[in-house]
């Protein structure tokens, strides 16, 4: 008997595919089951409702919208980075795009749960406002001043890891969300999607603590000059326009200006030979990585390129080792990913009968039957 063909649009599945950047031989590669999909973007053939399944897993897409006559007029997700053109977000991988749309579910999820409006009393990139021409000393200063953290507090955090959680529920209290997730793409530290209402980050989990902390730093840059961004090691193919790179150039010299402030520096390294040592203490103390401060030398003419290269080598090198494979608890990592304060929104909305227990499960991109396992290890996080 045969199996039933699903009458689908295919203009929609090949709106679904390039959405994500995937190219039909890539798509095709990856799942055996999708080897038709360029006849089914033809009209020549039609898969199966289970092949139509796998199909919206990898894309990401409810299966339902293969149906419709004609792809949905949605908002262009790489409009909202102004600083990149339409060539250099076409390099970006299927993963981290959908990462993106992921991002933008969770920021769509804050504002219905908080009811269109951010609790947060202050709002860092409504209530600072800069240009890209502003000194960088500057804005750095006014930065630090809004988010309230001195170097004190800075010095005295134990670790990275603690000066991360820090951090976050810093930005959290200015009215920045951070998301975090494994990106599964070397080069990429993150994201940042830029909306007036609720602007939020999204970091790679599995980069260092120190390195996530300059991730949140560089993409809090991007918001406060009011645009989306992408956090990425490699440059692109496709080189910035001068303006653009200029944007680029300022959220990298901020992010490590807040970070490291410039007068504070100078007094560190007074009487102290700019090498390893010293950028390896300094990293420690300011609880940031060793290349953001080897990465200052270099600019002050301290240390050569080739040193700088060499040093960055090593401690890649470093790192790369360091990195394990062992897998951790689905519920410590679940609250790691989406952050304790926007999942004890949604069980508050939840207990208020706001939502319903299925519209709880969607907000935190959970199974129904894993949220009572949720709560009670949210519960002992929160203890």
């Amino acid at each position: 008997m045969a199996k039933e063909r699903m009458p689908i649009s295919p203009e929609v599945v090949t709106w679904a595919r390039e959405r994500l950047g995937y190219s039909l031989e890539a798509l095709e590669q990856k799942r055996p089951e999708l080897k038709k999909i360029a006849a089914w973007e033809s009209g020549d053939s039609r898969p199966t409702y289970r092949q139509l399944e796998s199909l919206a897993k990898e894309l990401w897409v409810p299966v339902a919208i293969f149906f419709f006559p004609e792809p949905p007029d949605l908002p262009r997700i790489e409009e909202s980075f102004r600083t990149l053109s339409t060539e250099q977000f076409a390099e970006i991988p299927p993963r981290i795009r959908i990462l993106l749309h992921r991002a933008r579910a969770f920021q769509i999820g804050l504002g219905e749960l908080n009811d269109g409006r951010n609790p947060a009393r202050q709002i860092v990139t409504r209530d600072l406002s800069f240009n890209v021409n502003d000194p960088v000393p500057y804005i750095a200063r006014q930065v630090r001043e809004f988010l309230g953290v001195s170097l004190a507090d800075q010095f005295n955090w134990p670790d990275a890891s603690a000066a991360l959680k820090a951090w976050r529920t810093t930005f959290y209290d200015v009215g920045v969300t951070v998301f975090k997730d494994a990106f599964r793409e070397s080069g990429y530290g993150g994201f940042s999607l830029y909306d007036d209402e609720f602007p939020i980050i999204y970091v790679n989990n599995s980069n260092s603590k120190s390195r996530q902390i300059l991730t949140l730093f560089r993409e809090l840059a991007h918001l406060l000059l009011q645009t989306s961004g992408i956090d990425r090691d490699a440059s692109f193919r496709q080189p910035y326009q001068a303006d653009m790179h200029r944007i680029e150039k300022k959220c990298d010299c901020l992010a490590s200006a807040i970070l490291v402030p410039e007068e504070d520096l100078r007094e560190e390294i007074l009487a102290c030979a700019p090498d390893k040592s010293l950028a390896e203490d300094l990293a420690c103390k300011f609880r940031v990585s060793r290349e953001l401060i080897f990465r200052r030398f270099q600019d002050r003419g301290l240390v050569t390129n080739q040193e700088f290269k060499d040093a960055k080598q090593e401690w890649d090198s470093q790192l790369a080792r360091a990195k394990g494979g062992v897998g951790g608890n689905y519920y410590l990592t679940k609250i790691a990913y989406l952050g304790e304060e926007y999942i004890t929104l949604a069980f508050k909305r939840f207990y208020q009968d706001r939502i319903d227990e299925e519209e709880l499960a969607d907000y935190l991109a959970i199974k129904p039957k894993h949220l009572d396992q949720l709560e009670d290890t949210l519960f002992e996080v929160s203890r």
